[in-house]
């Protein structure tokens, strides 16, 4: 039964003491370095014609602990070292899989701060989280409760870029389980005016968490410009007020998404979206600040995993099907509709609205493929399967 549970991380932010911040910050600067010597051997490994794995560069680890440079690896946890050398396998394999760029090297400054600590790492006893080298346990601010009985897997610790600390633990979750079938179905067009529009005629308005607090980024971005190069202490306070903008703008927009999200799951057996390439659109100098604030990607991801957890089902159609073009009514296909025309007339007499009418398009689009079997995302699991928009049944000729 356990082995059917989902696993789900919960994270928290926490207060570290000058202790636990001192010993945290010297845990992520040598996981950093083994990371980054790692990933500098196996490159010139690879340059030689020769293949390094996990278990040599973990007996490297054990030589660079007994060099006098690196003496001081043995100060803190073996147990995040040995895991950023798994991550870095991880990085390899999604690299030789083609899934991924080559594993880059960490930065002091703009690569993020963490370690993870497994079962050996950590102690959790009566909802009390103490980490190896450290006396004490964790000031966790608990926002809400870990499922009841469960015990963490891992724990991941972090620092963002605004100075705050985060923990994360990976547990098993058995309260997530799929929901009670729906009849319902609805498509969903993306947006940067109206965020999403349905099929069912709803808009939901976007809230521009960017923009709301645009003037508040660029004070602090000025204020940042005129600070002496370097590392000095006004210029780090002012990176950090850049950084507090926009952990403030991600927080709202990612609680914006989840909710919306949630709902849509919650309500709908299916949901049909359009298979957007948001790495191309952004591209476009114009747009791409509106696109980037809008995050469909991130409103994708959390959408599928959480259809994934409940039950449900996501379609994406393929990406040229003109779902804008085309009439929901009678299937004539439009030769032009720019951008700038919201509202069209068919010549069949019905009146759309650009956004409702793509909506409902797509959904029509998506409910054809759970019959004919079209491949609606070449880009994941069909590869050779047909494009919907070649499904000759979903338009007429005029």
């Amino acid at each position: 039964m356990a082995s059917t549970w989902v696993k789900r991380a919960f994270k928290y932010r926490f207060r570290p003491t000058g202790a636990q911040a001192a010993e945290l910050s010297r845990t992520f600067g040598c996981v950093r370095k083994v990371y980054n010597l790692a990933l500098a051997a196996r490159t010139e490994a690879w340059a030689r014609q020769e293949r390094v794995d996990y278990n040599q560069t973990s007996a490297m680890l054990t030589a660079w602990k007994k060099t006098e440079e690196l003496a001081y690896l043995n100060d803190v946890s073996s147990v995040p070292l040995q895991q950023c050398l798994r991550h870095l396998q991880a990085a390899f394999t999604n690299f030789f899989g083609k899934r991924a760029r080559y594993p880059r090297f960490k930065s002091r400054k703009k690569s993020r701060n963490s370690a993870e600590y497994t079962t050996s790492g950590f102690r959790f006893r009566e909802g009390k989280l103490t980490l190896a080298k450290m006396a004490e346990p964790l000031d966790i601010v608990w926002s809400r409760p870990l499922p009841t009985g469960a015990t963490p897997s891992t724990v991941t610790v972090s620092q963002d870029a605004a100075g705050r600390w985060f923990v994360s633990m990976l547990c098993d979750d058995p309260g997530v389980k799929p929901l009670p079938a729906a009849d319902s179905a609805v498509g969903v067009d993306v947006g940067l005016d109206h965020l999403l529009t349905l099929s069912t005629g709803e808009k939901i308005t976007n809230p521009g968490h960017e923009r709301k607090d645009r003037a508040r980024l660029a004070k602090a971005q000025r204020v940042l410009a005129k600070k002496a190069k370097g590392d000095g202490a006004n210029r780090v306070k002012a990176r950090r007020k850049v950084a507090q903008v926009y952990a403030r703008i991600a927080d709202r927009r990612r609680d914006a998404l989840h909710k919306l999200t949630t709902r849509l799951v919650r309500e709908n057996q299916t949901i049909v979206i359009e298979d957007l390439a948001v790495r191309n659109m952004v591209r476009n100098r114009v747009l791409a600040r509106a696109i980037s604030d809008a995050a469909w990607r991130e409103f994708r991801n959390m959408l599928e995993y959480k259809a994934h957890w409940y039950g449900r089902n996501v379609i994406a159609v393929d990406r040229f099907f003109p779902s804008s073009r085309l009439c929901s009514h009678c299937g004539t296909l439009a030769d032009k509709m720019p951008l700038h025309v919201r509202t069209w007339t068919c010549e069949c007499g019905t009146t759309h609205d650009r956004d409702v009418n793509a909506a409902r398009n797509l959904l029509a689009a998506g409910l054809a493929v759970t019959v004919c079997g079209a491949g609606v995302r070449p880009q994941r699991s069909s590869p050779g399967g047909r494009s919907v928009s070649k499904q000759k049944s979903l338009r007429r000729e005029p």
